[in-house]
């Protein structure tokens, strides 16, 4: 019997060392503990001009511009949500200062690389600063300019570019005869998908260290003129394959009957090697120094100059 008492009694401390236990609060070391929404958000720097005005209504079923918005905000728009058929598309766009429904202004969809798509939260605002996307608009004419924030260089992303391009078209006062795109590295992969998956959208369209993803008939079909820009020696790519695609939308535009005056109007191929590019003090990493022809005037002059009623402007 005093041995059943002295073993209730043992358990019964071990029972109250348990429950005691309990009830003290786990805690996290210092460099594991959750960061405050506060100090997470100065992560991504925010110039004063891009801070979205409190007259900006986020519907809860979209956060894309509204017609009204327009009338209080121009310039840089960041961050802005539009839920499309395939997901919600993540995109910052410009909208110039004297912005009138009254006037159409031609509009450019430009798609950043890998390193600027989205990758939740943390990426959000990442190509406010890319001169793919701020180099047209510092251009003389005024264009609205939309840079998406993608998550894949596939057909999702390719329609998810249409889709945004559309959703301009249908808001805006856009000139329908001068819609543009470009696309960098991946963004180039998804905007030739895009392109050829709707060439009856676009007027011109620039290629930029890149692969050719998208097919070369529609694009000579619907007489879409295309720019093509890779370093000689691309790392990543190689120059070969945007050989290969201007050959391809060569021989497209040769098959619809064009000659080879009317081609080199529409279809251009720049591959700058090293010495090129040590004149504009890029001396490695030619992938990435391929964003250098968003600096080139002659460049974004002559995607411009192009229009769907077949006249340079």
């Amino acid at each position: 019997m005093k041995k059943k008492a002295t073993a209730g009694l043992f358990l019964c401390v071990i029972w109250a060392l348990l429950t005691g236990c309990a009830e003290f609060p786990r805690q996290e070391p210092a460099d594991t503990a959750p960061v405050s929404s506060e100090s997470n958000s100065s992560a991504i720097q925010r110039e004063p001009e891009l801070s979205a005005p409190s007259e900006i209504q986020h519907e809860p079923e979209s956060s894309a511009l509204s017609e009204e918005a327009v009338q209080v905000q121009t310039a840089i728009i960041p961050e802005q949500i539009l839920d499309g058929e395939t997901g919600e598309i993540h995109y910052s766009c410009y909208l110039p200062e004297n912005y009138d429904e009254s006037t159409e202004y031609p509009l450019m969809m430009v798609m950043p690389g890998y390193d600027m798509m989205w990758f939740g939260e943390e990426s959000s605002g990442s190509n406010l600063n890319w001169r793919g996307f701020l180099c047209w608009t510092e251009l003389p004419e005024d264009m609205i300019v939309v840079s998406a924030q993608l998550t894949d260089w596939h057909e999702t992303s390719a329609k998810q570019a249409i889709e945004l391009t559309e959703y301009f078209l249908d808001h805006f006062s856009v000139d329908e005869s001068r819609v543009y795109a470009a696309g960098y590295s991946a963004g180039g992969e998804t905007m030739s998908q895009a392109v050829s998956m709707r060439p009856d959208l676009y007027a011109a369209y620039l290629h930029g260290a890149s692969q050719w993803d998208g097919e070369y008939p529609p694009i000579a079909e619907n007489g879409v003129a295309v720019y093509i820009f890779m370093a000689e020696n691309d790392e990543y790519y190689g120059s070969e394959r945007a050989r290969d695609a201007y050959q391809g939308l060569y021989d497209a535009y040769e098959s619809t009957g064009w000659t080879q005056d009317e081609i080199s109007a529409v279809l251009q191929i720049q591959t700058p090697d090293n010495e090129w590019f040590a004149e504009r003090n890029i001396t490695g990493n030619y992938h990435g120094g391929g964003n250098v022809m968003f600096e080139e005037t002659s460049i974004l002059e002559w995607i411009v100059s192009h229009s769907k009623e077949g006249e340079m402007q």
